[in-house]
């Protein structure tokens, strides 16, 4: 079993891994693999386990891994994997769900470190410079938000008691 591209070092304590530790030597892969290396180091897997969209599955490499078995990809959805192909050379693909709202709490953090100058600000003091800009507060300003899909719906976290 493989877990592709895992540059942080986390995925093996990120999940419980005994039910398949057993059946499995687990190889978990910190750098990311050209298509050659790729097909080297995947040709006697017969589970992977890809990061998100990191590493392209077309269909030229499921004809170099004629081990594989199962395709696991973290999220819902991977434009990386040609699925077709997979289907066409016997490979199950699944993905897992997320674990809460990521991309809406990195979006916050971005908004405000550019409304509050961080990257600027870094930028000059690593350079020995000094602080140059005065972020504004944000206190009273008002945020709109446009809801694309479940990430603009209610969530537990998103619903302020009322007094």
């Amino acid at each position: 079993m493989t877990i592709l591209d895992d540059y942080q070092g986390v995925a093996l304590g990120s999940a419980d891994w005994s039910h398949v530790s057993g059946r499995f030597e687990i190889d978990a892969v910190r750098e990311h693999l050209e298509p050659d290396a790729l097909a080297e180091r995947l040709a006697h897997s017969e589970v992977v386990v890809a990061m998100r969209e990191r590493t392209a599955f077309p269909a030229e490499l499921f004809d170099r891994l004629p081990q594989l078995r199962l395709l696991v990809t973290t999220g819902m959805k991977n434009a990386a994997i040609d699925l077709p192909a997979a289907a066409a050379h016997g490979v199950v693909v699944c993905g897992a769900r997320g674990g809460g709202n990521s991309v809406a709490e990195l979006t916050i953090g971005m908004m405000i470190a550019l409304t509050r100058h961080f990257a600027e600000e870094d930028a000059s003091m690593r350079a020995g410079g000094w602080q140059h800009t005065i972020g504004p507060g944000l206190q009273g300003l008002t945020l709109g938000v446009l809801g694309l899909g479940r990430l603009g719906g209610p969530s537990p976290i998103s619903r302020v008691p009322s007094a």
